[in-house]
């Protein structure tokens, strides 16, 4: 994506906040943009590292709305907080929960699959020995392929699952910085 692409969608994420809010913001990400040229990177990498556009804005607006509702709290703005938060719920459940329990089922079905090749591969590996014979050094041979499989696929699945645990950890923050106190010092 562009930095036009990128703010224009960022620009349109946030329609209804007041137009000088909506200025501040998109001048803010446009002096990304300026920072990340100037270090030499290209504008789709430095769009990549900011993240999605639109998901930006709806986060944005529900801190906006946030904001509003700590510093005047009236109806309106509790209404508008409330909005905003349900906005962002409404992500976490019609899309990142579905998306989470089919990665966490593909997990589960890849793990106990490693695990059986595994547990296949020393059952082979055991049943091969003595090594008398050239099928008995075939079937270790390909036991401990399997097995050996089995533990090199079962440590990128907990690496991917380490990956995927960072991530909504990072993503759940965000969520408990948008609805914390802020603290006066």
């Amino acid at each position: 994506m562009t930095r036009a692409d990128f703010l224009s969608v960022l620009r349109a994420g946030l329609k209804g906040l007041p137009a000088a809010e909506v200025d501040d913001i998109v001048a803010d990400y446009a002096t990304h943009f300026d920072e990340g040229l100037a270090l030499g990177r290209r504008e789709e990498d430095v769009a990549a590292a900011l993240g999605d556009a639109r998901q930006l804005a709806r986060e944005l607006r529900a801190e906006a709305g946030l904001r509003r509702w700590e510093t005047q709290r009236s109806a309106a703005t509790v209404g508008a907080a409330l909005l905003a938060l349900g906005g962002l719920a409404t992500v976490d459940v019609f899309i990142l929960l579905p998306l989470l329990l089919v990665l966490a089922l593909a997990a589960l079905v890849t793990g106990l699959v490693v695990i059986a090749l595994t547990v296949v591969g020393l059952g082979m590996l055991a049943g091969a020995l003595p090594f008398g014979h050239a099928t008995h050094w075939a079937a270790a041979l390909a036991g401990f392929g399997l097995a050996a499989g089995g533990v090199g696929v079962g440590a990128l699945v907990l690496l991917a699952v380490n990956g995927a645990l960072t991530l909504l950890s990072r993503y759940a923050r965000l969520h408990y910085r948008l609805i914390k106190p802020t603290t006066s010092p």
